[in-house]
């Protein structure tokens, strides 16, 4: 207790000082020092969250682009040759630009929307707010992790127009595709400029996640110890240890990569022929990239579902007017899922010439991680059980989220099986599991953080009347779309071909792609429909008249309805409880600020 009231201390000198320069130069803000290069917290988790959602637009249409190919092998759409040029020749796509959309759709979805603009925004958002904090440690190095994501970005999308086209070996980048120039017209400059911006991109990661670690360590209010801490908090703690730790080495990997397609040297490559001629290169492995890769790439899931995690985690326990059920069990699974999250990385790769004996270890560990995720599944339901649910469109994307990670997650079983794998991998199979899983999931989180917290960014409500639109369209396509999937995959449909209509064993599939393309434009336009709901509701949406509109116990709810910068106007309040004290001694809620009574019962 000492030592947390010594922090406290520290804590109001540095606190004290920020006040008085926050009101002694807050007049001095301009529209740059303001909106543009803002060391608020909350204005830089806005800035992730609208690239996010610009981000997540042109992901969104490329996989729309490329289903039109599947769905309909055959027609041609004029339209798309306006938009595309000669990738579209007299409306239809070209094998490359397929290759290309379906790279690019990949690298924007899971690197610029569900891990930049997910964790990015929420991290940012409800960190310093939910611990008591000012802002974050660092601010400077806060707005540099922003500014360094947005670099990133312009560099991805100069790469789809420069003449040879984007990159197009696929968003996991395997050589020796990626690491020779000559191999296609998707391995030349494309390549490059992918490699930069997701450098870039990894720098960014690095500088937000040791912001958010020192930030939730060092700056807690008075009282907020880590077991009083809001289980969103603990998610984005082992987000951000996960990144820290993994990032690095996929850079080193793709540092590697850049040095085989420039510098001569051979890290990934040995005995390539390209048109009947041999090349130099000798004694690399391709393998070792996709070892680098995937240490990065299987904890890069976690990365991506453990902030939707929290969230939905918080918002069920506020919806459904209940403590949140087994505390301290929610925040071990999430710490043995990130253990195992560095274990398992092999499950990627059985079907490389992995030894057997070591798969078998792979599959162990990756069945073994199912059970802290049962453990977050049965709390979650256990949290809804007998609840006073209030069905918000937060309440909704949550309970849907938890439907998706069951039924996605499921199908993992079959894939971590290594015998089983062999028939699976690189099938329909596998789109079906992780755009559940991960894909669609990850977005639930996402639009329930959305819906839940966005009267705290803008100080208004979005129109829940489109949300309850939103959501239903959302969870019905989404199962529409992927399920099928596994039926194909089932049957040997390899994923990433551009026509399978005149394959005698698939052409019996075209009436289903046709369906599950038609289903995706639908969801697509539902997603513009969220999008116009989130835009018009930060001008013309139903204003917020009080602080806490939720009912909720977390401390973001004591700021003012548009908090400045520095978040509470005088002290920051201190904590005393933990943070779901919900239907408590006959009370709907009790926030952390208020001191337990005397014969207040413990939770």
């Amino acid at each position: 207790m000492s030592n947390e009231a010594t922090l406290h201390s520290q804590q109001e000198v540095m606190h004290g000082a920020h006040d008085h320069h926050d009101h002694e130069h807050h007049h001095e803000d301009n529209f740059i020092s303001k909106y543009v290069f803002s060391l608020d917290h909350k204005m830089i988790a806005k800035q992730f969250l609208i690239t996010g959602i610009v981000w997540a637009i042109i992901g969104a249409f490329f996989s729309v682009v490329f289903r039109l190919q599947l769905g309909f092998p055959d027609a041609t759409f004029p339209w798309l040759e306006s938009i595309l040029g000669h990738w579209a020749k007299g409306g239809r796509i070209t094998p490359e630009a397929y290759y290309a959309l379906v790279t690019m759709h990949g690298t924007i979805l899971v690197f610029f929307v569900l891990t930049a603009g997910l964790s990015g925004t929420f991290s940012n958002l409800l960190i310093p707010l939910q611990v008591g904090a000012r802002d974050m440690a660092s601010p400077f190095m806060n707005c540099l992790s922003y500014w360094f994501f947005f670099l990133a970005s312009l560099v991805m999308m100069a790469s789809l127009f420069v003449q040879t086209g984007p990159a197009s070996g696929g968003w996991t980048m395997y050589p020796p595709l990626s690491a020779l120039g000559d191999a296609s017209i998707g391995s030349k400059i494309g390549v490059d400029l992918w490699l930069i911006s997701m450098a870039l991109f990894v720098v960014s990661q690095l500088l937000g996640g040791l912001n958010y670690i020192s930030t939730l360590l060092n700056m807690r209010t008075k009282g907020m110890s880590m077991t009083k801490m809001p289980l969103t908090i603990w998610s984005f703690f082992f987000t951000a240890v996960l990144g820290v730790l993994s990032f690095p080495v996929l850079l080193s990997g793709f540092i590697l990569l850049l040095f085989d397609r420039h510098a001569g040297t051979s890290f990934y490559l040995s005995d390539i022929f390209i048109a009947g001629k041999a090349l130099a290169n000798e004694g690399g492995s391709a393998i070792l990239y996709q070892h680098l890769f995937w240490f990065l790439g299987h904890p890069e899931v976690y990365i991506i579902i453990l902030p939707a995690m929290g969230m939905v985690s918080e918002v069920l326990a506020v919806s459904s007017r209940k403590p949140i059920f087994g505390y301290l069990a929610m925040i071990g699974s999430l710490f043995a899922i990130c253990i195992l999250a560095f274990l398992v990385w092999a499950h990627h790769m059985f079907v490389t010439g992995l030894n057997p004996f070591l798969g078998a270890f792979f599959v162990l560990l990756t069945l073994l991680i199912a059970v802290p995720s049962a453990i977050k599944v049965f709390n979650w339901l256990t949290t809804i059980w007998k609840g006073n649910i209030r069905f918000t469109p937060a309440s909704l994307f949550s309970i849907g989220f938890v439907s998706t990670f069951i039924s996605g997650g499921l199908t993992g079983i079959w894939l971590g099986n290594s015998s089983i794998d062999i028939h699976l991998h690189d099938t329909y199979f596998v789109i079906a599991h992780f755009h559940i899983v991960m894909g669609v999931s990850a977005f639930f989180g996402m639009f329930a953080g959305i819906y839940h917290w966005f009267p705290k960014m803008y100080g208004r409500f979005m129109n829940n009347t489109i949300g309850y639109i939103h959501f239903w369209v959302t969870l019905i396509g989404a199962y529409l779309i992927f399920w099928p999937m596994h039926y194909e995959g089932m049957a040997g449909m390899p994923r990433r071909y551009f026509d399978y209509s005149s394959w005698t064993s698939f052409n019996q599939f075209g009436g289903l792609n046709q369906f599950i393309s038609i289903v995706v434009i639908l969801v697509f336009a539902t997603q513009l429909l969220f999008v116009f709901n989130f835009f018009y509701s930060i001008f013309k949406g139903r204003k917020l008249t009080e602080t806490n509109p939720w009912k909720a116990t977390t401390l973001e709810w004591t700021t003012p309805i548009n908090p400045g910068h520095g978040n509470w106007p005088g002290e920051i309040p201190e904590v005393h409880r933990w943070a779901y004290d919900y239907s408590k001694d006959g009370r709907d809620f009790i926030p952390q600020t208020e001191p337990i009574g005397p014969n207040e019962s413990a939770h």
